[in-house]
């Protein structure tokens, strides 16, 4: 038996990364798939690559949008299992005196208002069924500081706290809510959103290959097989967590680094 059998799911932000990853994963393990995205020739792509796989034209900026796929993915299969709020982009990378309002408004209103729509109009439905699973998508960026900008780091930790209200507000209604915080994933988020090609692809897995304990870099297929477990039943008594996929890279400074600063504090004190 498939570990997603009878499910049926929606994968927002599902046309590239992190989000093409899960929709196969998914696909693959018996679950009915709805990908939402804007880029259609992507959704398209991979609808036509994938069985049980649909593609839904949507932008999280819209909430007219995010409501019309939990619409017409309850209205194709008749129920709404499990929402994936995975859409999100990097924004700007400058100074927190730089920052355009505008360009802070639309970073906002994507990573952090984004996934509270997609929040809101899954509980509508999964309240009357009384069941069903929110997967919010966080980042180490979240948890600590020092990681990407201050406006995305920032709206990640928005994310994850969002994720521990709606999980208090909604257990009592059979619905689970729970995050998953990615570290070092080579994604098309390192190219404006631009989709990765082969070698592309290769050259930032093996540059971040180093950036945690765990010496190779994630793939998006670790971030698929943890939301996987979440949409399980496996994970039928866990809601309101964070949980970090990062090869440790928030654990701290690694033991090589650490060995090598200690090494030079005590070439310090002998001279």
């Amino acid at each position: 038996m498939k570990r997603l059998d009878g499910k049926v799911t929606l994968i927002v932000g599902g046309t590239s990364g992190i989000g093409e990853a899960t929709a196969r994963l998914f696909a693959t393990e018996g679950s009915k798939v709805i990908v939402g995205g804007r880029n259609d020739a992507r959704g398209r792509r991979i609808a036509g690559e994938c069985e049980d796989v649909e593609f839904y034209h949507m932008d999280v900026l819209n909430e007219e949008d995010v409501k019309g796929a939990v619409d017409f993915t309850v209205g194709k299969h008749g129920k709404l299992d499990c929402i994936f709020n995975n859409a999100g982009y990097g924004g700007l990378r400058i100074p927190v005196d730089s920052i355009p309002v505008d360009e802070f408004d639309k970073m906002v209103a994507v990573l952090y208002r984004g996934v509270f729509l997609g929040v809101k109009h899954a509980a509508r439905v999964m309240k009357t069924q009384r069941g069903g699973c929110i997967i919010n998508t966080g980042s180490t960026a979240g948890v600590s500081a020092g990681y990407l900008s201050l406006v995305y780091g920032s709206c990640k930790a928005a994310v994850i706290h969002l994720t521990k209200m709606a999980a208090v507000e909604l257990a009592e209604h059979g619905i689970r809510v729970n995050c998953i915080c990615p570290g070092s994933i080579p994604t098309p988020i390192f190219q404006g959103g631009k989709e990765l090609s082969e070698g592309k692809f290769e050259a930032l897995k093996n540059f971040l290959a180093n950036s945690q304990p765990l010496r190779r870099s994630g793939l998006p297929e670790d971030i698929a097989n943890a939301a996987l477990w979440l949409a399980s039943e496996d994970s039928s008594f866990v809601t309101g967590q964070s949980i970090v996929v990062d090869g440790g890279l928030t654990l701290g400074r690694g033991w090589d680094e650490y060995q090598d600063k200690f090494k030079r504090i005590r070439e310090l004190l002998e001279n």
